[in-house]
C-alpha cells in the first residue's frame, strides 16, 4: 500500500502530486531547501522536511538528505516527480533497499534506459529504427553536422550542434561539464544530426502483470537550444500510418525491457521515417496535454500501478486537442539567459479558460538554483485551432511584473503564421532568432501584437546559426560601450579563457558561467586586449559582476 508519500522534488511539480495524493486519501511529505523554505509546495504537503542548504546537489540530489526525511516523516512512498533524481537508478535502489516504494520503474530499468547509449542498443534489438552514432575521436570528416548529447538525463543540458571539425573538441568539453554538473554523469555520445526533424513522443504506462498500453502521441517540436517551449497532442502533421508505426514501436520497446509505470519513448520524425532518441524513465512535464485530451490522472495511474495494481481499460482515442506553453523567467531578446528575481505582481488566467500548473505566487522569489521553468499554461479545443485561440487569449490574461518571462514570446509564437500552420521543426525558434514571423490575426479581440509590455520584434540579432548555437555577443545584457563584460545572471565561473594583456578578437570566448544549470559563453564585444579578469573558475558571482575588460583596439 502507498499511505504516506514524499515528493523528492519542489515547485509545480510537488504541488502537481499533492493534489493528485490527497485526493486519493495519501498522507503528503514535502522536501525543501533552505532556499525553498516559504514555497508553496511546503505549506501545501501535510508534512515538510528540510533537506540542506539551497544548492541542488546539497538538497534536491542528495540521496541520503531524501531518504533521511522518508524516515523523519514516515513515509512509505516516494514521488520523484522530473529532473533532479527521477531517473537516477541508485536513487530508486537504495528507496527499495529502505522499504519505500518508489513510484516508477524499477532500477534495472532506469538503469538500463537511462542512458542515451545503452537505450541505444535496445532499441535496435527491439527493431525501432535509430540515428547513427560515432565515437567522440571517430567522426568521420563528411558527416557533419554532428550532435553532441550527455548519455544521461534531458532537458537539452549537455546538448551542443557541430557543423565543423574544428568545433568538435570545444563542444565536447562543454557538453561534458554541462552533463556532470546537471547529472553527475559527464558521459556523452555523438550522433548524426537532423537538420529539421520534427520532436514527436510517445506516453507509455505499464503494470507489474505484463499490460503495456500508449495514450497517444505529443509532438514537441518548438524547442530553443533542444529545451522544449510548447507541446501539443495529437501530434498535427504525422499520417496515420506513421502514426500506427511509430506507436507501435514504443510499445515493443518498453515491452521488451520490462518496463513498469510510466514513461515517454521520444523519437524524431524526418517525412515518413522517424528516430529513436531516448525514453525518459519518468513522468514528463507536458504530460498535461496527454493529460486533457485523455481525460486521465496520470500521477494517480503511476501511483496505483506503485500499489502493485492492474492497469484498468484506457483509450488512446485523443478527444480534440491540447497545447501547452511553458513559461520560463529567462529573457528571450538575450539568447533565452535565465533570469532571478522576485515576482512582485502574478495573474494566472481563470480555471475556466485554461490550466495552471504553476507555484509562482505574487511576491514569489525565482533563484539561480534551479531550474527557471515557474509554470505551465495548457488549453484544451475541439480541434488545434480552437486550442491554439484559447491558449493565446489564457496567455493574454496572464501577468507577471518584476521578473522577466518569455510571457512576450510565447504570445508572439502563440500567434505566428508559421505555428498555426504547423509549419515547424526543432531548429525553427533558433534559426529565427529575430523572430521574423507573420501574425495571424485573430478577426475578433487582440493580437498578441497589442501587448503593451516593452516586447519588440525588431532589433540588433546575431546570423541565425551563430544565435542557435551558442549565446553570442547580441547579449548586450552581459557588455556595455566601454568593453565590459558582466555577468547576466547570478552563477558560478567554468572556465576563464584568456589572461590580462591578450590580445582577442571579437565573439571570441573570454570564459563561461553556469546559472541554473546551463552554461553560458561570454564572448567579447570587440577587438581588443583584455585589461582586466574579474573572476577565478569556481567563483560565484552576482548579477552585473564585472568578469571581463576588453580595450578596444584602435583603427
Amino acid at each position: 500500500m502507498v499511505d504516506s508519500i514524499l515528493i523528492a522534488n519542489r515547485g509545480e511539480i510537488a504541488l502537481r502530486v499533492i493534489r493528485t495524493a490527497r485526493a486519493m486519501g495519501i498522507r503528503t511529505v514535502a522536501v525543501y531547501s533552505d532556499a525553498d523554505i516559504r514555497s508553496p509546495h511546503v505549506t501545501a504537503a501535510d508534512v515538510a522536511v528540510r533537506l540542506g542548504p539551497a544548492p541542488a546537489t546539497e538538497s534536491y540530489l542528495n540521496v541520503a538528505a531524501v531518504l533521511g526525511a522518508a524516515r523523519e516523516a514516515g513515509a512509505d512512498a516516494v514521488h520523484p516527480g522530473y529532473g533532479f533524481l527521477s531517473e537516477n537508478a541508485g536513487f530508486a535502489q537504495a528507496c527499495q533497499k529502505a522499504g519505500l516504494t518508489f513510484v516508477g520503474p524499477p532500477a534495472e530499468v532506469i538503469s538500463a534506459l537511462g542512458r542515451k547509449d545503452a537505450a541505444r542498443e535496445l532499441a535496435e534489438q527491439a527493431d525501432v529504427p535509430v540515428l547513427r552514432a560515432y565515437r567522440a575521436a571517430e567522426v568521420p570528416q563528411d558527416v557533419f553536422p554532428v550532435l553532441v548529447k550527455a548519455a544521461s538525463g534531458g532537458g537539452g543540458k549537455g546538448m551542443r550542434i557541430v557543423r565543423a571539425p574544428a568545433e568538435l573538441p570545444d563542444a565536447l568539453q562543454a557538453a561534458e561539464r554541462e552533463a556532470e554538473s546537471a547529472f553527475g554523469d559527464g558521459t556523452v555520445l555523438v550522433e548524426r544530426y537532423l537538420e529539421h526533424g520534427r520532436h514527436v513522443e510517445v506516453q507509455i504506462l505499464a503494470d507489474g502483470h505484463g499490460n503495456v498500453v500508449h495514450l497517444g502521441e505529443r509532438d514537441c517540436s518548438v524547442q530553443r537550444r533542444h529545451q522544449k517551449v510548447v507541446e501539443e497532442s495529437p501530434a498535427p502533421t504525422i499520417s496515420p500510418e506513421l502514426r500506427e508505426r511509430l506507436l507501435d514501436a514504443a510499445v515493443r520497446l518498453c515491452r521488451k525491457v520490462g518496463y513498469v509505470n510510466a514513461g515517454t519513448v521520444e523519437f524524431i520524425v524526418s517525412g515518413d521515417e522517424f528516430f529513436f532518441l531516448e525514453v525518459n524513465t519518468r513522468l514528463q512535464v507536458e504530460h498535461s496535454v496527454t493529460e486533457l485530451v485523455t481525460g486521465l490522472d496520470l500521477v494517480e495511474l503511476q501511483i496505483r500501478i506503485a500499489r502493485g495494481e492492474r492497469l484498468p481499460r484506457l483509450s488512446a482515442r485523443p478527444d480534440g486537442h491540447a497545447i501547452e506553453v511553458r513559461v520560463y523567467a529567462e529573457d528571450a531578446e538575450h539568447g533565452f539567459l535565465p533570469q532571478a528575481g522576485t515576482a512582485e505582481t502574478v495573474r494566472w488566467p481563470s480555471e475556466s479558460s485554461a490550466r495552471v500548473d504553476t507555484a509562482l505566487r505574487s511576491g514569489g522569489e525565482v533563484t539561480a538554483y534551479y531550474d527557471p521553468m515557474v509554470a505551465k499554461v495548457t488549453a484544451h479545443g475541439v480541434d488545434r485551432e480552437a486550442a491554439r485561440r484559447n491558449l493565446l487569449s489564457a496567455i493574454e490574461d496572464t501577468e507577471i511584473s518584476g521578473l522577466t518571462t518569455n510571457l512576450p514570446f510565447l504570445r508572439t509564437v502563440l500567434g505566428s503564421a508559421e505555428f498555426a500552420d504547423a509549419a515547424i521543426d526543432t531548429s525553427w525558434l533558433d534559426t529565427h532568432p529575430d523572430l521574423p514571423f507573420h501574425p495571424r490575426l485573430e478577426p475578433d479581440g487582440p493580437t498578441p501584437f497589442d501587448a503593451r509590455d516593452g516586447w519588440r520584434l525588431g532589433g540588433p540579432a546575431l546570423p541565425a546559426r551563430a544565435h542557435a548555437e551558442r549565446i553570442g555577443a547580441s547579449e548586450d545584457a552581459s557588455t556595455a560601450p566601454d568593453g565590459s563584460v558582466r555577468a547576466p545572471m547570478p552563477g558560478t565561473v567554468l572556465a576563464v579563457k584568456v589572461h590580462e594583456g591578450q590580445t582577442v578578437t571579437a565573439g571570441e570566448p573570454l570564459g563561461v558561467l553556469e546559472a541554473m544549470k546551463m552554461e553560458h559563453t561570454m564572448l567579447s564585444p570587440s577587438d581588443g586586449v583584455v585589461s582586466a579578469v574579474g573572476a577565478e573558475v569556481g567563483d560565484q558571482v552576482p548579477l552585473g559582476h564585472e568578469l571581463f575588460h576588453v580595450e578596444v583596439t584602435p583603427s
